[in-house]
């Protein structure tokens, strides 16, 4: 439609909207009523009339004319008040009520109003600058209410930083005043403190608003770009009545708050001077906790896996989780001897796992807390990964039945960049858990720090503004607005399947931990807070008020509980050991029990028949796919290579992977560009060239009869990612998950979880991963920055001794090293290593992670290419991978024997036959650096005994693993030989970043190698 001014002579003028096609018009318009359309969002409230053109009305003023009883009556309206001389816009006087609706919406009426009673028009547009006055309130009031709310139990700060009201909530700041307070206006349909279309005076209206959103509770939703969840936001809070609790709610609420409380007294009173970083200040989280548990169960979820921080930790396993309070309580026992393996950690770092029945519910619950360092959000990613690996697993792909809970403080929430990395996960397809429930116990301070001096933002949650999730703040000295506000965020969740915070602001009774002083930085806060009296004894008055309990209930319940804490804390006194095993957040069944390592190593190699059905797979166009040529030639690449029975580090890959995937092994590839390959080597999915999305993962679609397999591209996130894969890990020992980095370097941001959970895992958690990390590691000539996966970092944190042979039986060596390292690194250099230290993730009968520092340029070396033959039933992982040259032959005859890993090895054989050398100097691979081989290096230097011994690496001299491989190879010869080093000298940054520098410093390390100079056999 559009619109042409009226030609009507004199006295009617304006625009009017009209057709495109007009054919039709006169036969259906005659003495029908004109349907006003009203454009509530202009101003000057201009009609415009709809379906009618200039034509046509001047037909209508002359029937008009001839008799006013010919038109229809709204018509009849017009015409005299135009004759009577209204400016154009004015002649039409719109019913009062029609006002009554949303600025936003258009609204269509039809005009019945008589000239006898008509409102003036300047009485019409007061009304509509009235009425609009009144829903802008409205809406500020959703929006901004929360910067008014009474949030501080303490009564001291603004939980937004910011004392200012906001303007749009003073009322003299609109057209309105005090004197329209008692004036009544039409709700519009955008709120619920009232019917859509009833009548309310403003007092009450503002009075509701105030109720709902700045008393205890204070939303932030409004930037949600869905109005259904607006909506669904706004009911749930506005609707009167909604936050009532029944008796019994009310009961159940008190009871959860005495245990939270007593629980904490306990504690305290039993051992005043350890640390153990107590709720007080905030004990409404532990019936928060179960009331959101409660709410999720009652819809379906079977199992709840949470992450937090110490503050509280004791408390929601004691409470939350029901862990036997003797475990909890031998903890603190100075005289604890440990009965598992591994070195434990403190109590308020452990998890554990248990299934119980939720009595509220009379449903099943699974509950686990995962193990956490100090390292605050580091746990985040991690819950998140094991959600997801447990939503697949039970195939809840909607996440009905496993979700994730987060804890939080309010500082590190704030302040760590793991957070935001992690909630940018949260919709992304193959990672999102379909909604996770945050909940922030706010203390308003950090360690020592104002929280106005340790962030930019208003509040310390709005970091989850970014992922469109809603935020509700709340006061957790009002348990009852806490529990409203739990179960509105428990029915979010499972409504929208997206993440929802819940900010409790609280306070810390004590300092940072029970052994600190807070005076020193917040004395006038602890002023207060010593004079604040407990949630629990407030709420109970409260209800005695109420007569829902009586004192003496009240007063039974807090016994009853403080007999239960004594009985427990006797019971502990004879349990002078500790098991690990009983802190676990993920029980594997057998694999925490004790192993026999007296058998035999399992050979990782398998049938050609497997090896040749998923390489034609793997190097075979998919039908019906445009694919990309370049692509066309590297598939035809793979079925050349196939045909003749060699396999490159691509091929060798795949084939690890799909026989993996047929033996119904579960395989997960995650990280930056992984399903191309950062160097165009993988292409595990390929991409239809001509129809957008249209991929096809090619290893999961081999066979039905398959596992399922996982490739997926990840957000550009090391930390998060990194963690995340740990949790999937984590949940099932019969899966191999693999994480690669873009380049080896870009794990320094993910050196929190290498550190905290990786290396260390199972000596703190006995938390035992397989997980896979595969780092490009080598000196390319590519900068500082795309050289090293810092092999050295790895080394270091290998828990094995290198002054000291291992005492293992010579038959199992292997298998008891394998058993006792904390993990493997490798540098391996031939695609049938790769395809068999793959797949002893899986065969091993425990699990440990793997660090592989995977190749560049070897990617496609024809040198490093191996034969199916290699990968065959009766093959095995080669931890070290003999010289195989003429040195074999005279090996007395040999000068020296150089070890090395990675691709420095191609280097060196290429330039000792190029210098004639092959029968002076032996060149031996170590593809397994930690845990080291000591009984094969030692069978080595045994055959070459008038060699002498050297280590050559390509990294600087302080890096790489020299450090490592010195005393290891020289303990390997019961410290009767000395071993030298060839490579770069020590530097700063790992390599250079110029290119001639580069090339003239590789061209030293293999001089060095290959110099017979000086040589010397201790």
């Amino acid at each position: 439609m559009y619109a042409v001014r009226c030609k009507l002579p004199g006295i009617i003028k304006g625009y009017f909207l009209k057709p495109v096609s007009t054919s039709n018009l006169k036969k259906s318009l005659p003495c029908t009523s004109p349907t006003v359309r009203f454009y509530a969002s202009s101003v000057s409230a201009e009609p415009f009339i709809n379906g009618t053109s200039g034509s046509y009305v001047e037909e209508m003023y002359e029937s008009w004319q001839a008799d006013p009883k010919s038109v229809h009556k709204s018509w009849d309206v017009f015409f005299r008040n135009a004759q009577k001389g209204a400016l154009p816009g004015q002649a039409y006087q719109s019913p009062p009520e029609i006002y009554g609706h949303p600025v936003r919406y258009v609204t269509e009426v039809t005009m019945q109003q008589t000239p006898d009673n008509a409102p003036s028009y300047e009485q019409v547009q007061n009304l509509i600058q009235d009425h609009l006055a009144v829903y802008s309130l409205i809406r500020s009031y959703q929006i901004r209410g929360h910067n008014l709310a009474n949030l501080d139990p303490l009564g001291i700060l603004h939980a937004d930083l910011d004392s200012k009201v906001p303007e749009e909530l003073v009322l003299e700041n609109s057209s309105l005043s005090q004197q329209d307070l008692d004036k009544e206006f039409q709700l519009p349909k955008t709120t619920f403190i009232g019917h859509p279309g009833q009548t309310m005076k403003l007092r009450d209206i503002i009075a509701s608003l105030e109720n709902v959103y700045c008393k205890s509770i204070g939303l932030e939703f409004m930037f949600l770009t869905s109005q259904n969840k607006n909506s669904w936001i706004r009911k749930h809070f506005e609707t009167p009545g909604v936050m009532s609790l029944t008796p019994e709610e009310k009961r159940r609420l008190l009871a959860r708050l005495v245990r939270s409380t007593e629980f904490e007294n306990f504690l305290a009173k039993k051992w005043s001077s350890e640390k153990r970083f107590g709720l007080e200040g905030c004990e409404v989280l532990i019936p928060a906790l179960k009331h959101i548990i409660d709410i999720s169960n009652d819809k379906g979820v079977e199992s709840v896996i949470m992450g937090m921080p110490h503050r509280g930790r004791l408390n929601v396993l004691a409470n939350v989780c029901r862990k036997p309070l003797e475990q909890i309580f031998t903890q603190f026992n100075p005289t604890l001897e440990q009965q598992d393996e591994g070195s434990g950690d403190v109590k308020y770092h452990l998890g554990m796992t248990h299934e119980r029945l939720n009595r509220t519910t009379n449903k099943i619950i699974k509950l686990s807390v995962c193990a956490n360092p100090s390292h605050l959000e580091a746990v985040d990613p991690v819950v998140q990964g094991k959600t997801r690996a447990e939503q697949f697993y039970r195939g809840s792909s909607d996440g009905k039945q496993v979700m994730s809970i987060l804890l939080h403080g309010d500082a590190a929430f704030a302040g760590q960049g793991v957070v935001y990395e992690t909630m940018h996960l949260s919709d992304l397809p193959n990672y999102t858990t379909h909604g996770t429930i945050h909940v922030v116990v706010n203390n308003q301070i950090g360690f020592t720090t104002d929280p106005r001096m340790s962030r930019s933002s208003p509040y310390c949650t709005d970091v989850a503004k970014v992922v469109q999730c809603p935020i509700f703040h709340v006061n957790a000295d009002d348990p009852e607005a806490v529990m409203h506000v739990c179960k509105v965020a428990a029915e979010y969740r499972a409504e929208f399947h997206k993440d929802v915070v819940i900010d409790l602001v609280c306070y810390r009774k004590n300092g940072h931990n029970e052994s600190d002083n807070p005076d020193f930085t917040q004395p006038l806060m602890y002023q207060k807070i010593r004079q604040q009296e407990p949630c629990v004894l407030k709420y109970a008055r409260k209800l005695i008020s109420e007569n829902v309990v009586t004192e003496e209930e009240f007063q039974s319940e807090t016994l009853k509980y403080g007999i239960i804490l004594e009985e427990t804390f006797e019971t502990a006194k004879q349990r002078p050991q500790m098991k690990i095993a009983d802190w676990l957040d993920s029980k594997w069944g057998g694999f925490f029990k004790p192993h026999n390592l007296l058998g035999e190593l399992q050979s990782t190699g398998t049938s050609l028949e497997t090896l040749t059905e998923i390489g034609s797979k793997f190097s075979t166009p998919p039908a019906d796919f445009n694919i990309h040529p370049g692509l066309k030639r590297v598939l035809k690449s793979r079925a050349e290579m196939l045909g003749e029975g060699i396999v490159d580090w691509a091929i060798g890959e795949a084939l690890a992977i799909g026989s993996l995937l047929k033996e119904k092994i579960h395989v997960r590839l995650s990280g930056q560009d992984v399903e191309r390959g950062t160097f165009s080597h993988r292409h595990h999915v390929l991409h239809d060239q001509k129809i957008d999305k249209k991929t096809i993962n090619v290893l999961d679609t081999i066979s039905n009869d398959y596992a399922k397999y996982i490739c997926c591209n990840s957000s550009l996130s090391e930390y998060a990612v990194l963690g995340f894969e740990l949790g999937y890990s984590m949940t099932n020992p019969y899966s191999l998950v693999m994480w690669e980095a873009q380049f080896g370097d870009f794990m320094n941001t993910a050196q929190c979880i290498i550190d905290q959970f990786i290396s260390s895992g199972q000596d703190k958690w006995v938390r035992q991963s397989g997980l896979v990390m595969l780092l490009p590691h080598g000196m390319e000539g590519m900068g500082p920055e795309h050289s090293s996966a810092r092999l050295e970092r790895f080394l270091q944190m290998t828990k094995e001794d290198p002054d000291t042979f291992p005492d293992y039986p010579e038959e199992n060596f292997e298998l008891c090293q394998n058993y006792h390292t904390n993990w493997f690194i490798c540098n391996i250099t031939t695609p049938a290593n790769l395809f068999h230290v793959l797949r002893r993730q899986v065969y091993l009968s425990f699990r440990k992670p793997l660090v592989i520092m995977t190749p560049k340029s070897l990617l496609r070396l024809e040198a490093a290419r191996s034969n199916l033959s290699e990968m065959v039933e009766g093959t095995f992982f080669k931890r070290l991978i003999p010289e195989d040259g003429p040195c074999v032959k005279n090996p007395k005859d040999v000068k020296k024997l150089v070890f090395c890993s990675g691709k420095i090895y191609y280097e060196l054989i290429k330039e000792r036959k190029h210098r004639g050398l092959d029968n002076d100097i032996a060149i031996t691979r170590i593809e397994q650096l930690s845990p080291f081989p000591f009984d094969l290096v030692r069978k080595e230097c045994a055959k070459y005994q008038n060699a002498s011994l050297q280590w050559v690496q390509e990294e600087h001299k302080n890096h790489g693993a020299w450090q490592h491989m010195q005393p290891r190879i020289e303990t390997s010869t019961g410290n009767s030989r000395r071993a030298t080093y060839a490579g770069r000298s020590t530097a700063s940054a790992p390599a250079t970043g110029n290119k001639k520098q580069h090339m003239v410093e590789q061209q030293f390390v293999v001089d060095s190698a290959l110099s017979l100079n000086n040589l010397k056999v201790n």
